[in-house]
C-alpha cells in the first residue's frame, strides 16, 4: 500500500493515533466525521484509536475482520488471540461505535 500523490501521511509513535500527531487536524480540515478503523493490534492501537476518535466526536466503525491481535498472558494465564480480539470488539461495540465485518461496512457506502 502506498499513499496517493499529495495524500497526507501521518506517522505515529504512540498507541493512540491521535496522540502527538496531526491526525485530528487533518481530518477536521477535510470535514471528515466518520472513521472506519482497521489494523493491528485489536487490544492496543485499534482500541485506543477507536476510543479517542469517539471521544473527539467522530462516528466510529471498526471492521472486526480487518483487525488482528495475538495471545496475551496475565497472572499465569494465557488468553487466546481470538478471545482477546472478541473481548475488545465487544467492548468497543458496547460504547464506542459500530463493529461490523468489512463486507457490512462496504455495503453501507
Amino acid at each position: 500500500m502506498a499513499p496517493l500523490a499529495g495524500e497526507p501521511v501521518v506517522l505515529k509513535q504512540q498507541i493512540n493515533s491521535f496522540r502527538d500527531t496531526e491526525l485530528k487536524q487533518l481530518l477536521d480540515e477535510q470535514g471528515i466525521e466518520h472513521l472506519v478503523i482497521v489494523g493491528a493490534m485489536s487490544h492496543m492501537c485499534i482500541d485506543a484509536g477507536a476510543r479517542a476518535a469517539a471521544d473527539f466526536g467522530y462516528e466510529v466503525s471498526v471492521a472486526h475482520d480487518a483487525c488482528a491481535t495475538l495471545d496475551l498472558s496475565f497472572d499465569g494465564k494465557t488468553v487466546a488471540a481470538a478471545d482477546v480480539h472478541h473481548a475488545y470488539m465487544s467492548a468497543l461495540s458496547f460504547g464506542y461505535g459500530r463493529v461490523a465485518s468489512t463486507d457490512e461496512l462496504l455495503a453501507d457506502l
